[in-house]
Order: structure tokens, then C-alpha cells, then sequence
């Protein structure tokens, strides 16, 4: 049981130090032809959002809603890729990650 509570602790330890690795990390996804741009940390947190002025108009709202759902998966595949490549390089052993 012990030893189970230390894996547990050491699973946090190692949590946390990603967490810290990531904070640096950016990424972006566009999608509209660059007119909704997304910007997202590497823990997967929205930093900024740019629309352009053009799908603001309540004839686009459906396209804009497309475009910010698109958007919001490409920058959310990048935040992801970049997680696993950071936790690789920062040696971590996360339990199923290969």
C-alpha cells in the first residue's frame, strides 16, 4: 500500500514538472482562411482569439462558430503534440505514454 501512495506521489511530482514545461509553450490554430486565429498554451489554456472584423456580421455567425470550432482543434492537435514531445525530451515516465 505504501509503495502505491509513493508511485501516487511521484506521478504528481512528475504532473507538476510538465505543467511547468508547458507554460512556455504556445501554439496556434487558424482556420477561415486566417480569419479566426487561436492562440493556446501548452496545458491546452486559450490565450487570445483574433476575428477578423468580416465574420462578425450576424449573416456569418455560422461560419464564424465553423471557424472558431476549427480553429480551436488545430491549436488543441498542436497543444498535444507539443505536450508529448516536451514530456519525451524532459525524460518523465508517464505510465502509457510511449
Amino acid at each position: 500500500m505504501f509503495s502505491k501512495l509513493k508511485e501516487i506521489k511521484n506521478l504528481r511530482s512528475q504532473a507538476k514538472t510538465i505543467q511547468g514545461l508547458l507554460a512556455d509553450v504556445s501554439v496556434e490554430g487558424s482556420a477561415a482562411w486566417g480569419k479566426v486565429k487561436l492562440k493556446m498554451s501548452g496545458n491546452q489554456e486559450v490565450q487570445s482569439v483574433d476575428i477578423d472584423p468580416e465574420l462578425l456580421t450576424p449573416a456569418k455567425k455560422s461560419d464564424l462558430e465553423k471557424a472558431l470550432a476549427e480553429a480551436m482543434t488545430e491549436a488543441n492537435k498542436k497543444a498535444q503534440k507539443a505536450m508529448a514531445e516536451k514530456v519525451r525530451a524532459s525524460g518523465v515516465s508517464l505510465p502509457g505514454l510511449k
